[in-house]
C-alpha cells in the first residue's frame, strides 16, 4: 500500500530562478531555494519516489485535469513572464499510473476529472520551478493537477484533494503533496509596480496582515478556523487561483478534521504585491 507521508505549501515565484542568475536579482531568492531543498531532503529521508504538485498556473475553464504523462522533458518560457522565465531546461519523469488513479477516483467521488498522456501538453510553471529547485537533492517522479481552476468551487477541489490521498494509499508510491501557489496574490498594477520596488514589496497591507494571521494559525493547527475564512481569504484576498491547490491540499489532509501544526521552512515574503512562503503541513 502506498503513502501520502509529506505535504507542503510552496513559492513558485520566477525571481527564484532569476536569483541564480546575473543581474539586480541575483542571490535575493536564497532564502526560498534553500527552503526548495530542504523540502526535498526531508522528502529523500521519507523515500518519497513521487511528488504531486497543485499547479495554481495550470488554467482549466471545464473539468478536473492531470497531466499523467510518463517523462517531461523541454525548455520553458513562459508565455506569462518571457522577461523572467525563459529557457529554463527540465527533465523529469512522470507517474502514468498514479495521475490516471487520481482522476478515476475524483470521478468516482463525483467529480468529473481527465487524466492525459499527451506529449504536447507541457508543465506549467507552477511545477516546474519547484521541480526546479526540488530535484537537485532528490529524484523524484511528478504528476501534475490543475488548480487554477476558474469555474469550479473548493468542495469540488476538496473531493479532488482526497482522490489524490486515496490514489496515493491504493498505489504503491510514497508520495510528497504539494500546493504551488501564493498566499494573497494581489500583483502590484503595471502602473505602480517600478515606482514601488514591486519585487520586494506587498501591494496590501490588509493583505500581508491576513496572510502573517493565516500562517499562525497553521502553526498552532487551526485549521479548522481556518477552512471556514478560506473562501472569503481567497476572494478578499485575490487568493492565487482562487485557492484551489490549498482546498486540494486540505482535502488530502482530511479537511477541518487536520491538525497538525505546521512548519514554515522559508519565512513569509513579499514578490511583486504578492505574499510567499514555503510551509510543511506534517501528515
Amino acid at each position: 500500500m502506498g503513502e501520502l507521508v509529506l505535504a507542503a505549501k510552496m513559492t513558485h515565484v520566477p525571481t527564484l530562478q532569476m536569483s541564480e542568475q546575473e543581474g539586480a536579482l541575483k542571490g535575493k531568492r536564497q532564502a526560498a531555494i534553500d527552503g526548495h531543498l530542504e523540502i526535498a531532503r526531508r522528502a529523500r529521508a521519507l523515500d518519497v519516489d513521487t511528488v504531486v504538485i497543485c499547479d495554481t498556473h495550470w488554467l482549466v475553464n471545464a473539468g478536473f485535469h492531470v497531466n499523467a504523462n510518463a517523462r517531461f522533458e523541454g525548455l520553458l518560457t513562459s508565455s506569462e513572464f518571457p522577461q523572467f522565465i525563459r529557457d529554463l531546461p527540465y527533465s523529469h519523469r512522470g507517474n502514468p499510473e498514479l495521475g490516471d488513479a487520481i482522476a478515476r477516483r475524483a470521478t468516482e467521488l463525483g467529480v468529473y476529472t481527465l487524466s492525459h498522456h499527451l506529449d504536447s501538453l507541457d508543465l506549467e510553471y507552477g511545477t516546474l520551478v519547484p521541480m526546479h529547485f526540488m530535484s537537485r537533492e532528490h529524484d523524484m517522479k511528478v504528476v501534475s493537477v490543475a488548480a487554477f481552476c476558474t469555474v469550479h468551487d473548493h468542495d469540488e477541489s476538496r473531493l479532488v484533494g482526497q482522490a489524490i490521498r486515496e490514489a496515493i494509499e491504493a498505489s504503491d508510491c510514497r508520495a510528497l503533496l504539494v500546493a504551488s501557489g501564493s498566499l494573497s496574490h494581489k500583483i502590484w498594477s503595471n502602473r505602480d509596480y517600478a515606482p514601488n520596488n514591486g519585487t520586494f514589496t506587498i501591494s496590501s497591507e490588509f493583505n500581508r496582515q491576513v496572510d502573517l494571521m493565516v500562517l499562525e494559525m497553521w502553526k498552532r493547527g487551526d485549521h479548522a478556523t481556518f477552512l471556514k475564512m478560506l473562501g472569503d481569504y481567497a476572494r478578499h484576498c485575490s487568493g492565487e487561483g482562487s485557492m484551489h491547490d490549498t482546498a486540494m491540499l486540505y482535502g488530502a489532509l482530511g479537511w477541518d478534521a487536520y491538525s497538525g501544526q505546521c512548519e514554515v521552512v522559508t519565512e513569509y515574503f513579499p514578490s511583486s504585491g504578492t505574499g510567499q512562503v514555503n510551509v510543511l503541513f506534517p501528515v
